[in-house]
């Protein structure tokens, strides 16, 4: 287990490590800085997973799979929200439907804990998770990311998802979204991109997004304007902090 400041989450968990850039929300993805920085300490588990174009770390398309983290949580004794793979993506296409389902195992074995999946690729999620030998966990929240117009089509695939909830991170949020059809996601969380090569957020953009979820009955979160400095820009939004979580009954 990793503590991290996520303000979303509690800690983060990474069975699976290495991904392959899909769309534009990835262009400036931490997880692969990370990955290089932990490369150089010499943490085998991420040989190889980056390479370097134009003076940046870039995923090489290798995923590596991690059995032996894979009981991990089971020895976590305090109830926590866990992040699912923040260096990776679980529906990768190159994870195993057999590796997912011991994912499952470990979450169905823990439910004083909180999963939070996040993927890219709902599509795939919904297309595994639809099979028989995976059951809804009320423990496991399923999400996507969505960081423009063009990928909107991410929310139908996660509303075929078998979840008891589902949710969308609207982060790095790289252009607006007023079309987000946010009926059956119960959490949307919006946050800008950080870094040196941070892409600037709207607000108008937040303004649209927090007003699907009223109209929805979405839980609203705003994580961080972002920028160079993210907590120089700080994560307060009309004056006050979001953090409102889905409700548990659903």
């Amino acid at each position: 287990m990793a503590e991290t400041s996520i303000e979303w989450t509690d800690a983060t968990w990474n069975p699976v490590a290495g991904c392959t850039i899909v769309t534009a929300g990835c262009t400036n993805c931490y997880a692969m800085r990370m990955a290089a920085r932990l490369e150089a300490m010499d943490v085998e588990k991420y040989e190889g997973l980056t390479r370097k174009s134009g003076g940046r770390a870039v995923w090489t398309g290798k995923v590596r799979l991690d059995h032996a983290s894979l009981d991990a949580p089971i020895a976590w004794k305090k109830p926590r929200k866990i992040f699912v793979n923040s260096m990776s993506d679980l529906f990768h296409e190159d994870v195993p439907a057999d590796f997912i389902e011991l994912v499952w195992q470990t979450m169905a074995a823990t439910p004083r804990h909180t999963y939070q999946i996040l993927t890219k690729r709902p599509e795939r999620m919904a297309e595994v998770l639809r099979e028989s030998r995976f059951r809804i966990l009320p423990n496991v929240w399923l999400g996507t990311s969505v960081e423009d117009d063009r990928v909107l089509e991410r929310l139908d695939h996660l509303r075929l998802v078998p979840a008891a909830v589902r949710f969308v991170s609207f982060e790095p949020l790289l252009g607006s979204v007023a079309g987000a059809d946010l009926a059956g996601i119960h959490w949307s969380i919006v946050g800008g991109e950080s870094g040196p090569k941070a892409r600037p957020m709207q607000e108008e953009w937040v303004e649209e997004i927090r007003e699907a979820c009223d109209r929805h009955g979405a839980a609203f979160f705003f994580k961080q304007w972002g920028g160079r400095n993210k907590k120089a820009a700080g994560r307060t939004y009309l004056g006050r902090t979001w953090d409102h979580l889905p409700a548990l009954s659903m």
